[in-house]
């Protein structure tokens, strides 16, 4: 062989004695120690010189970003809501394991369903600005975190009073269908004689059509309070059978494809939602009638899991409307893991039954049928509940502007101080009942409270609406790796706990840069004697404690 081209053509031709020669005479041409190892040290940015990194100092963690998993606070309930209402609200997260945030919304949707349309609030007092007591509400929470549970035991009251209501009209609805079912044959078989009458006989057929239908009673409903899924047409005939007032309570995201044009070939009809936020007027075509509702109020209570905020942010002109603004989010952290499956706590009896008290005690006045509804109360502010009223509000103004902390949510801090007002005056009316007069510095203190706790819950839901799918995936592996107590790992145990997310090394690789990019993991490559080196990570120590 004329030329070895390596170790073991060296030793097939010569002998071992020749190949340790040849090492030997190559370590005294080059006498550099051998290049130490650095487990401890990060993989730098691709624009540093690695050399740097060999450097004897410590490595300084920036503050971390964590993506898509923006710290939330807690919202402590007694905090918000005070009474039966707070007593309730408290125990019903407690019996459930869940974050008392999604409480206090439950309560809050519940209490603006049985009093928006029959109270407004004037902030600044007068004629010229006034709120109506409608909320619109969603607690967003991975799944298995017992979001139905939690609506079910807010909503027990409302669901009673609807079913007894049912049930003590079911004899006058049953003779009102009747007599509508006899009124409308005999049209129809007028309407067919007339087709043949002479025109002395046809202009009796037509008195006599006019006035069956003038004596046409209009169809006997139960009330309602709520319902779930309901698309913008529905709504919008439910709003004016029921006395200009309706909510929807639903722990199903099916409400933003309805809203997003699922039923109507694609094309959002958003105007109904926007009109029942507002109170601003409303017309419906209906069965040849056009009917009006001057202030009709909607609420939402909804429950809906993460993932679904994703796609709500595709909606059709969701966020440009308007529509995701007038939302109040709360987004716990999860507790799924950590809950004590021993743990038992029942609502005490006396809790449930003054909540329940309570609740019926703010349905008392509604009609006992649906009708025209009467003008609404108008609660004002005391003068020292309107001056901490301005201050928040100012607050919020300066805020909002142009690189204010707050500007990346403008839109949803332009509606703040009005939803503020509008939590006041049920909080007040929660204390002291329907004869409230005003709106107290009590009430509105802990509604600016609740505001400030929840803008960072509207901020991460922003987030949210805005991430992408490598957020989702940057925020699994730290949640897996700080989840389980660990330091580091290797790029391969990630992918191995998590091969049903991460089939591809590559798409784990994206979310490991960007947890890099947000400073809460470090890269380096662990040397091994005879083996390629092994890809770790290393958490960012604050995380881990």
């Amino acid at each position: 062989m004329s030329e070895l081209t390596d170790f073991n053509d060296m030793a097939i031709e010569r002998g071992l004695d020749a190949v340790a020669e040849a090492i030997k005479t190559a370590a005294q041409a080059d006498p550099r120690p051998p290049e130490p190892v650095f487990p401890d040290l990060p993989e730098l940015p691709d624009d540093q010189d690695d050399a740097a990194g060999r450097a004897e100092t410590p490595f300084e963690w920036p503050e971390p970003i964590l993506p898509g998993t923006a710290k939330t606070p807690d919202i402590p309930v007694h905090e918000v809501l005070t009474g039966w209402l707070g007593d309730y609200a408290h125990h019903v997260a407690k019996s459930t394991q869940t974050p008392g945030a999604m409480s206090v919304l439950c309560a809050l949707g519940v209490l603006a369903t049985v009093l928006q349309r029959r109270f407004e609030v004037a902030p600044k007092g007068g004629k010229s600005f006034r709120e109506t007591l409608s909320l619109w509400c969603v607690s967003v929470s991975p799944p298995g975190t017992r979001k139905t549970a939690v609506l079910g035991a807010f909503l027990g009251p409302l669901v009673r009073w609807e079913k007894l209501l049912a049930d003590r009209m079911r004899r006058d609805i049953a003779k009102n269908l009747t007599l509508r079912n006899t009124i409308q044959k005999r049209i129809e078989a007028l309407t067919l004689r007339c087709g043949k009458a002479d025109p002395a006989e046809l202009e009796e057929l037509r008195r006599e059509i006019e006035q069956l239908q003038d004596e046409l009673p209009d169809e006997l409903r139960a009330p309602r309070l709520f319902t779930a899924d309901v698309t913008p047409e529905r709504l919008q005939v439910m709003l004016m059978e029921h006395g200009e007032s309706m909510a929807v309570h639903s722990d199903e995201p099916g409400i933003f494809g309805i809203m997003g044009g699922r039923y109507s070939g694609g094309s959002a009809n958003l105007d109904v939602f926007l009109q029942g936020h507002a109170g601003s007027p409303m017309r419906v075509d209906r069965a040849g009638r056009k009917a009006y509702a001057d202030r009709p109020a909607l609420s939402f209570n909804l429950m809906i899991q993460p993932a679904i905020m994703a796609d709500v942010a595709k909606g059709n002109g969701f966020r440009g409307s308007g529509l995701l603004a007038r939302f109040l989010y709360a987004m716990p952290e999860s507790n799924v893991g950590r809950r004590n499956v021993r743990e038992m706590h029942d609502i005490p009896d006396e809790v449930r039954e003054d909540y329940e008290a309570g609740i019926e005690g703010l349905l008392h006045g509604l009609p006992g049928e649906p009708g025209a509804p009467g003008p609404a109360t108008v609660l004002e502010l005391t003068d020292t509940a309107r001056e901490l009223w301005f201050d928040f509000a100012q607050e919020v103004e300066h805020l909002q502007g142009a690189g204010g902390d707050l500007e990346g949510i403008s839109d949803w801090t332009s509606k703040l101080p009005g939803t503020v007002a509008r939590i006041a005056a049920l909080l007040e009316l929660a204390e002291w009942g329907l004869t409230a007069e005003w709106v107290s510095e009590s009430a509105m203190a802990r509604a600016i409270h609740l505001a400030r706790l929840l803008i960072p819950h509207a901020q991460a839901a922003f987030g949210l609406l805005g991430a992408d799918p490598v957020d989702d995936d940057a925020a699994l592996v730290l949640r897996w790796l700080t989840g389980n107590g660990r330091a580091e790992a290797s790029q391969r145990d990630i992918q191995a706990a998590l091969r049903w997310r991460f089939k591809s090394v590559n798409k784990l690789r994206d979310a490991i840069h960007k947890l890099k990019q947000t400073g809460c993991v470090m890269t380096y490559q662990r040397r091994n004697k005879g083996a390629k080196p092994t890809e770790m990570v290393r958490v960012n120590p604050c995380l881990c404690s």
